[in-house]
């Protein structure tokens, strides 16, 4: 499959005129867009098989999307060539069944390489996103590979007032208020928005997030970029952002099959040694393959592939194609309380 690295800031897109009234066959597989990060490495060649432009770091690989500056692009069968955003606007029943109205897709799912630290960071809630002209941002993380002894950075190690904390960016000791916590492959974490959090350096995982791109950053590590210049922080907005009275969250309960339930999206994961229905008829799910390999109506996925079963597509098996085969199930889900 050929890389697709696309400027996001300069994305130009086309699609091929498509018969909008075939029916789908077979689950829809996209173009992944490679996203350079000063933290990035080359992870998701070296494991996840991705064909990365050389001389670079990549950080995300942006499965599916749907933005104004990125698009998701389907790669085979009857619709290639349409935008993800096609077919949310043009094809909203054939392809995600009953579903919440909203202008666009509202899902985002990436595989990210942390090769080194991500910076202190927060996503704002959604008032407070509105107040500062940024996206509310929700998101969910399953550790798919950790080098021994990685860890991440999870809410507070301790009650701490916004002033406290101010105080302590002043001096330089922001890192030692922040919760630590080691992880593996299979660890799950939730991150509502205004939790503070970081991945930690040697981490491979698969993010599920509200559609936006709104990250306030307070600490990066005083990290250079190629030209030499400090990365920009934004520690008025995260201030505004932040739950200073999250303290010592903990990770998820990744033994159970439902991961999370959470009004924005329903995550659970599968280990299958038989064929089984992805979801109900007239419901969408995203598919992300953890190990092994699976397959649904000869379209099938290798360990950090990813596909969308449309709500109409009548063949929803899922076989498994190799022993230890895992995945991630996502959809949207409705009317469901908030976990934390």
């Amino acid at each position: 499959m050929p890389w697709v690295c696309r400027n996001l800031q300069s994305l130009i897109l086309k699609s091929e005129t498509r018969n909008p009234k075939s029916e789908i066959t077979a689950p829809l597989t996209f173009e992944p867009i490679c996203v350079e990060r000063l933290w990035g490495g080359r992870r998701l060649e070296s494991e996840f098989g991705k064909e990365l432009p050389p001389n670079t770091r990549i950080g995300e690989c942006w499965e599916v999307v749907d933005r104004p500056e990125a698009q998701s692009i389907v790669r085979e069968g009857e619709l290639r060539g349409k935008t993800l955003h096609e077919l949310w606007t043009g094809y909203r029943d054939e392809i995600f069944g009953d579903v919440p109205d909203s202008p666009r897709f509202p899902l985002l799912l990436k595989l990210l390489d942390a090769s080194d630290k991500l910076s202190l960071q927060v996503h704002p809630p959604e008032k407070i996103a509105k107040a500062l002209g940024g996206e509310p941002k929700t998101e969910f993380w399953y550790i798919a590979a950790a080098d021994e002894g990685a860890e991440i950075y999870l809410g507070f190690r301790e009650t701490i007032t916004r002033e406290q904390f101010e105080k302590a960016l002043r001096e330089g000791t922001a890192e030692q208020h922040v919760q630590r916590i080691r992880v593996k492959a299979g660890d799950a974490v939730f991150l509502p928005a205004g939790r503070f959090h970081a991945a930690g350096a040697g981490i491979l995982l698969v993010e599920v997030q509200q559609n936006s791109d709104t990250t306030y950053r307070v600490f990066d590590w005083n990290r250079q970029d190629d030209a030499g210049k400090l990365r920009q922080l934004h520690v008025d907005k995260a201030l505004r952002s932040i739950d200073f009275t999250d303290v010592r969250p903990g990770l998820l309960d990744s033994h159970a099959e439902s991961l999370l339930r959470h009004d924005l999206f329903d995550i659970q994961k599968w280990n299958i040694n038989s064929s089984r229905d992805i979801a109900p008829h007239n419901q969408f799910a995203m598919v992300s393959c953890l190990s092994g390999s699976l397959s649904c109506a000869d379209v099938h996925l290798a360990p950090g592939e990813c596909f969308l079963v449309p709500a109409q597509l009548r063949d929803r098996r899922i076989k498994p194609t190799r022993p230890g085969t895992s995945l991630l199930r996502i959809t949207i889900s409705t009317g469901i309380q908030d976990q934390t």
